[in-house]
């Protein structure tokens, strides 16, 4: 047993895994709790999503692979929110068409460009492959999401619940938007490598949908969404060293578990309390 829960910090490539992991979770635990309240939780999928053909185009110019991804969805996302002002087509709708034709076209030039990057690794990840470059790369783009945090979080609340409000409080709303943008696409690259692109969209969600669930405050809904996803990764890793599967679909459903299992505590919570609110049984009159 104690053989077991040492087994990732005495091998290299697992300890890498390991610390990959709580890298990707952590600022994905932070914004999700954000795209929950905002009801922004499709726009991690999509974005996501949109980062495929910007990953190709990246190899074929020499760039980085994360600098392409990057652009190709900070892009895509502003894209839409231009079409939105410009159009009375709904935003949910404008999202679909441009990020799936976004991810179709990466589809298109990952089967016409030939190269060493296999399309398994961009969509699922290689957790347990990541080399120090995408190490510091996580590391980096997770201090910097924590840290704005730290210090701004309250106005991105503000900004969730009532973007009218924050504009009349003197924030600056578009920067607010573009920046809670940028952090997402900016996280989806930190996760590029090691859980996919596909697999980052249960990080961006679940999360913040237990926390939703658990927590009566969104300062404890915070927490909470952080601390699950965090917990879901390390858990995640030692099931697939114990079941031999992938490490990162692994992630997922004890992600998707721990959701079942709030659920159910939260219904449960509600049937306690409406029974207690429930008015006594009087007896038959005789």
């Amino acid at each position: 047993m104690i053989d077991t829960i040492l087994l990732p910090f005495q091998l290299p490539f697992l300890r890498d895994a390991m610390l990959a992991a709580l890298l990707v979770a952590l600022p994905c635990g932070l914004l999700s709790a954000f795209l929950v309240l905002k009801g922004w939780s499709l726009i991690g999928d999509a974005i996501s999503h949109a980062v495929l053909p910007g990953v190709v185009v990246a190899y074929v110019v020499g760039l980085p692979l994360i600098a392409g991804a990057f652009v190709a969805g900070m892009g895509s996302a502003l894209l839409t929110g231009w079409l939105d002002t410009r159009s009375r087509i709904k935003r949910d709708t404008l999202m679909g068409v441009v990020f799936a034709g976004m991810f179709a076209l990466g589809l298109v030039l990952v089967t016409w460009v030939e190269s060493d990057v296999h399309l398994d690794h961009i969509l699922f990840g290689n957790l347990l492959g990541v080399d120090r470059t995408e190490l510091w790369t996580a590391g980096i783009i997770a201090a910097l999401i924590t840290t704005v945090m730290a210090l701004r979080w309250r106005d991105f609340l503000l900004h969730a619940f009532d973007a009218t409000q924050a504009r009349a409080a003197g924030l600056r709303v578009g920067w607010l938007q573009n920046g809670l943008l940028a952090m997402i696409s900016a996280a989806v690259v930190a996760a590029l490598g090691a859980v996919g692109i596909i697999l980052v969209i249960a990080l961006l969600v679940t999360p913040g949908a237990i926390g939703f669930l658990l927590a009566r405050s969104f300062g404890a809904m915070l927490l909470v969404s952080t601390g699950v996803a965090c917990l879901s990764a390390v858990a995640g890793l030692y099931l697939s060293i114990a079941l031999d599967t992938a490490p990162a679909a692994s992630i997922v459903v004890v992600l998707t578990g721990l959701f079942l299992l709030a659920l159910g505590w939260k219904r449960r919570g509600d049937r306690r309390a409406e029974n207690m609110e429930r008015p006594p049984k009087t007896g038959a009159a005789r």
